[in-house]
């Protein structure tokens, strides 16, 4: 079931919106405002967040603006909700990575058609982009969960492969060891406090000369650059 984050400050608005949701076959959560956000994005991710602009706690362009400069949050579609009817508002959310926008007072069915909409075009956008991504000479095939370098098959083990698959989704990035450890063995992992050095360091040894684009940062964590 997708999970639908609403963020709107207005009780029975949100709870009319959190009703409607629910009742069109998805999980809706009402918040209202970016801390209780923020909550509940750490424990997980919503495949769509409704944002009201007009919040009493923070303006909601502040914190579209938040969502979509974070590695973390920047790839959740998210429709604007808001009273103003401004041409100049509805542009300024969209070029601001808003997928749609929606203005008050509005229809039950017409937003749960935004909503179905936006979740299609996000489903369509994310299987083309995934399908394959290339990191200077290293290919990911993601559906077939085969590596390549120079069109050199690797042999990576499972996790080999997710740790290299999100390294380079977060090129030039640097990544914590327990930020690595979360990702890809769980927040529950109660294994060696040393998985993550140990899976770099066999990793490195399949990339052979390509190991050199994972850089250690000391007492940090690891990143890959290019």
């Amino acid at each position: 079931m997708k999970k639908i984050y609403i963020v709107e400050d207005e009780d029975n608005i949100r709870d009319l919106v959190v009703y409607a949701v629910n009742n069109s076959g998805f999980q809706g959560i009402g918040l209202t405002n970016y801390e209780e956000l923020k909550k509940e994005i750490l424990k997980a991710h919503p495949d769509l967040i409704l944002l009201d602009i007009m919040l009493e706690d923070e303006d909601g362009y502040d914190i579209l603006n938040k969502l979509k400069d974070s590695i973390e949050t920047k790839e959740i579609p998210i429709i604007m909700l808001t009273a103003k009817t401004e041409e100049i508002d509805k542009v300024r959310g969209l070029d601001m990575g808003a997928d749609d926008y929606v203005t008050k007072p509005f229809g039950v069915m017409e937003l749960i058609s935004r909503i179905k909409a936006v979740l299609r075009r996000t489903v369509k956008k994310n299987d083309i982009e995934k399908k394959e991504i290339s990191f200077r000479d290293i290919k990911v095939n993601i559906d077939q969960r085969i590596v390549t370098l120079d069109n050199k098959k690797l042999d990576l083990t499972y996790k080999e492969f997710e740790l290299l698959l999100y390294l380079i989704e977060n090129k030039n990035i640097v990544l914590t060891r327990q930020k690595l450890t979360e990702k890809i063995w769980g927040f529950d992992y109660e294994g060696e406090s040393r998985t993550v050095d140990v899976h770099i360091r066999t990793l490195r040894q399949k990339l052979e000369y390509a190991s050199d684009y994972i850089v250690t940062v000391r007492n940090v964590g690891y990143k890959i650059v290019g």
